[in-house]
């Protein structure tokens, strides 16, 4: 079954990153797209009396200064040309791969909510489709591989080493901003509005402790074998430092079911009896003589009216259910245990020679007590 791992990133830089990568790991290039937020122009000037152009990577100077700048870098080996449009909700963008095909060509930013078209069209629901669109509004940038699902994990893996968003994480800070949907009709970011919203939720997850990844952080040891003179009245404080777990959660898209419904056509035949009557007049030459019954009717006028009947089928066609499909989803939770090692620095305490009349006072956790 083919999947469609998406991720997005804050910068265009982790997003190049991971698609250097996944080339280099093998993954179809058809099979990769890239949409970044252009407030800034870096990828060149969309030409705002058109709905869309697609500028070739030789066409304009302002394409031509991007690559020379390295804003492409190892993206230039993905596609031949590079879509710049003006999306409803976003505002300037530069697209490549499946997605800006299905943004609509020379017709990209005349599709309405273009964003949430294509990435509902890729498998993704709305409701999550919405938060990945605010997050290109945003400043980021997204980027989404189709891939089987054999290679899924491995696409996934490569996407996690590149610092991608915690798209739960984000929802939960932009409901703090009293974000409640997508809305293609508020104004697109500036880029110093896009710095400032960076600051803010780098600011919102130190407050709130919520991970993108499995993070440690470590400090610099002491140097072996370094020595320090104390003074008399001065301490020195040796540092216990330890790297602490954090463990994060993001959903992702592991398949499901689509139900297509649609209308056969089948011939059938039934056999019916049908009853019919056909009127026979027989006219024949006789010669006999005439009896009391004949002459009782002779010379006078009459009439005699005989009708054919007959039967014809009568065709009806009765409605009727005979099957249904139900789909749904059930949900269940699962405990799934995260290992990794964490560091820690431990202190040895060493005393000296007793006729040393050095005093001695060491402070923290100890291997030993604390001796003067």
């Amino acid at each position: 079954m083919a999947k469609t791992i998406v991720g997005l990133y804050d910068t265009f830089a982790e997003a190049q990153g991971a698609v250097n990568d996944l080339i280099t790991a093998g993954f179809t290039r058809d099979d990769i797209s890239v949409v970044a937020n252009n407030a800034t122009g870096e990828f060149g000037t969309h030409d705002g009396t058109h709905d869309g152009v697609n500028v070739s990577h030789g066409a304009g100077d302002a394409v031509k200064g991007a690559v020379k700048g390295g804003v492409y870098g190892g993206l230039t080996a993905l596609a031949a040309t590079v879509a710049l449009a003006l999306i409803p909700g976003i505002g300037p963008i530069a697209a490549i791969g499946p997605l800006s095909a299905f943004l609509g060509g020379a017709g990209l930013g005349a599709v309405t909510g273009g964003i949430i078209g294509g990435l509902t069209g890729l498998g993704i629901p709305e409701s999550e489709a919405g938060y990945y669109a605010e997050g290109i509004r945003r400043g980021g940038t997204l980027v989404t591989v189709h891939t089987d699902e054999a290679r899924s994990k491995e696409a996934t893996d490569i996407l996690n080493r590149h610092n991608p968003v915690d798209i739960q994480g984000r929802a939960d800070y932009y409901r703090s901003t009293g974000f409640t949907r997508y809305d293609q009709n508020l104004p697109a970011y500036t880029p110093e509005q896009i710095t400032t919203e960076r600051t803010n939720y780098a600011n919102y997850t130190s407050r709130t402790g919520t991970p993108s990844t499995i993070t440690a952080t470590t400090t610099a040891p002491i140097a072996d074998g370094a020595s320090r003179t104390v003074n008399a009245g001065d301490t020195v404080s040796v540092p216990v430092i330890e790297e602490q777990l954090s463990v994060g959660k993001r959903t992702v898209e592991r398949g499901g079911a689509r139900v297509h419904t649609r209308v056969i056509e089948t011939p059938v035949s039934e056999q019916v009896s049908l009853h019919q009557e056909n009127v026979v007049v027989d006219r024949h030459a006789v010669n006999r003589t005439a009896t009391a019954s004949d002459l009782s009717n002779a010379f006078q006028e009459g009439t005699i009216e005989v009708r054919e009947r007959s039967e014809v089928p009568v065709v009806s066609k009765e409605t009727r259910v005979v099957e249904e499909v139900t789909i749904g989803k059930q949900a269940s939770d699962r405990t799934e245990t995260v290992s990794d090692t964490v560091r820690r620095t431990d202190i040895d305490v060493e005393e000296l020679d007793r006729d040393d009349d050095t005093v001695y006072t060491t402070t923290g956790s100890t291997t030993a007590g604390n001796r003067r």
